[in-house]
């Protein structure tokens, strides 16, 4: 054995024995300690909601012992509403049906009223949130008046006997509980429903493969009018494993298994997340049933048949901000009050798809930007700036690849009208002419398909990012980035259009838009036969885009106006790029014609 093999040996050596050292020293004794914590937390959650299922299995012990016999004198039981106040959240709570009537979100108002935004609106007296009807979602509800008892600040049960006759007559009873769980600093809370029956009661709870169905809140706060807001939305979420659905609200069911379902507006959200997924009827009825002239956005969750005459079902609610930073802390046990692991919120976010990594990677630029200049709308103006000059080459890239493509088109229609017969022939010879001509038509549309991609993500961003809602750009002009800006409001409407605010953005947008296309069109000139659909494009789409986007979101339209400004100054960089280029063509032809004869060669020197 040579020298240098058995220095390698021992250095391997000492390698491998190092790597197991530092094993047992370090990375074991970690992972040791995560495993332990994760079975602490574990046995924590279960311990709690052992607990809970006591204190609910008291609750209803204590309404066999202390109720009336029949259901008629528990009628009796006189209408309350009960407050639970955190630091996230103020609910109101009404003993009849056990069910939540109010329930605003403290840290977030609404423009409107000046208080918290209202998770629970447009309740009705048979309408409340988190109603349950025994059997399908088309079931009543149950709106008799339950007993109370206030466990703590933060927790509150509700319960109540039922009775109903069998096929032979003889009446059963069966006791229904709900018990809400609040903690502070959080936005979830714990609903757990208990049905206690006699025994074999629980078969005649039972429809059709459906025990009992509990919905949400009738609508989501801010308030929302699908006609004049169209920048705001409802939609109904999913999650399967890792398939999510988000599409937009409609009357219907939607019958495949969830991990979660729920409702969102743009900005906030309202999720159910049931413990045990398997327990749920894999249909999800949603509900746009219009009350006093407010379109509902509701859905209805079923549980399946009961099998046994004493069981337990607890669902987590998640009402809060449809913002990253909140929703992903439910995939972190240390990071929530409730110890929960991997509930995959976060995918409630309005993303684009295959497209979500360049939003996040946008967001975290622009949280970067933010940290310094504290302001959201100069980090739109700053994020704008970075990636235009970042585009500029691609940019650059685009025009002189058209410009090669303009000086190409001659000899392409020649090809055109030799092969018109013949498409394979035709195909090889324009590869031939590219070839020859050192042109990748690849080359020029790769570009442009990514500076569309990565406007998509910017426009997604910009039209849904949380921390834009209620932040201030330039104060008395631009308060909300997530509104359109005011530079004064009128008495009434304007005639037709039904505007009553003035709006500057729309304005300089479709101003910036006007000078793009003439200094773009003045850089490079159309044929005679573009000419009309130039002058479409250059007067006529800016003009109608003043319309449609007079209302949108100002952070977004301040995205748009700047990147048309910044885009002037590069077309005037590209127009005298591109000019010398022509020269450089124009010249290089003449050299080529000079000393090209009529019969076609070169002359000689």
């Amino acid at each position: 054995m040579d020298k240098n093999t058995f220095l390698a040996i021992i250095l391997c050596g000492i390698v491998i024995v190092g790597y197991a050292v530092v094993d047992m020293l370090y990375i074991m004794p970690k992972q040791q300690e995560a495993k332990v914590r994760q079975q602490l937390e574990q046995q924590a959650a279960e311990e709690e909601r052992s607990q809970q299922q006591q204190e609910l299995s008291q609750l209803i012990s204590s309404t066999e012992e202390n109720s009336a016999d029949s259901s008629v004198e528990q009628g009796e039981i006189p209408v309350k509403e009960y407050t639970i106040t955190t630091d996230k959240v103020k609910v109101l709570l009404t003993n009849r049906g056990g069910d939540i009537v109010s329930y605003q979100l403290l840290e977030h108002l609404d423009r409107d009223t000046g208080h918290g935004v209202e998770m629970v609106d447009n309740v009705t007296s048979t309408n409340r949130a988190f109603s349950l009807a025994f059997g399908k979602a088309d079931a009543p509800l149950v709106n008799d008046a339950f007993n109370v008892k206030v466990i703590d600040d933060y927790t509150i049960g509700f319960y109540r006997d039922f009775y109903r006759k069998d096929a032979a007559g003889q009446q059963h009873k069966f006791t229904l509980g709900k018990l809400y769980s609040f903690k502070p600093g959080d936005y979830v809370f714990k609903l757990s429903i208990t049905i206690k029956a006699e025994n074999g009661a629980e078969a005649l709870l039972n429809d059709d493969g459906t025990a009992y169905t509990f919905r949400t809140s009738p609508q989501i706060g801010p308030h929302f009018d699908r006609k004049s807001n169209r920048y705001e939305v409802r939609q109904y979420l999913s999650l399967n494993g890792n398939k999510r659905s988000h599409p937009n609200f409609s009357a219907r069911y939607y019958t495949k298994p969830y991990d979660w379902a729920g409702v969102a507006g743009k900005y906030f959200a309202m999720l159910v997340k049931p413990v045990d997924a398997s327990s749920m009827v894999p249909s999800v009825k949603c509900s746009t049933d219009t009350v006093g002239g407010y379109e509902n956005a509701q859905i209805f969750l079923s549980r399946q048949t009961l099998s046994q005459g004493n069981t337990t079902d607890e669902y987590y609610v998640y009402i809060g901000p449809r913002s990253e930073g909140e929703l992903i802390k439910y995939n972190s046990s240390n990071k929530n009050a409730w110890g929960l692991i991997n509930a995959k919120f976060n995918q409630a976010l309005q993303t684009s798809g295959f497209l979500s990594v360049i939003e996040i990677a946008l967001k975290w630029a622009m949280e970067m930007i933010y940290r310094v200049v504290h302001n959201w709308g100069v980090s739109i103006i700053i994020l704008t700036i970075i990636l235009k000059i970042l585009l500029f080459p691609l940019n650059k890239k685009t025009a002189v690849g058209s410009l090669k493509m303009q000086e190409l088109q001659p000899q392409m229609q020649a090809l055109q009208e030799k092969y018109k017969g013949n498409q394979q022939k035709l195909s090889e010879e324009t590869a031939k002419l590219y070839k020859q001509a050192g042109y990748n038509p690849v080359s020029g549309c790769l570009p442009m398909v990514l500076q569309m991609i990565v406007l998509f993500a910017m426009y997604n961003v910009f039209n849904n990012y949380f921390e834009f809602r209620g932040a201030s750009f330039i104060p008395g002009w631009i308060d909300d980035l997530s509104v359109g800006d005011s530079v004064h409001v009128f008495k009434g409407s304007l005639p037709f259009l039904n505007w009553n605010t003035l709006r500057l953005l729309p304005i300089i947008y479709t101003i910036s838009q006007l000078l793009n296309g003439v200094i773009t069109q003045y850089g490079n000139p159309a044929s005679a036969q573009t000419q009309s659909q130039m002058k479409f494009m250059m007067y006529g789409m800016p003009i109608m885009f003043f319309f449609l986007f007079y209302n949108v979101p100002s952070g977004l339209l301040l995205y748009w106006s700047t990147s048309n400004i910044l885009q002037i100054g590069q077309q005037l960089v590209m127009n005298g790029v591109m000019k010398k280029k022509r020269a450089e063509l124009a010249g290089s032809k003449k050299v080529l014609t000079m000393n090209t004869p009529k019969g076609g060669k070169k002359k000689k020197r």
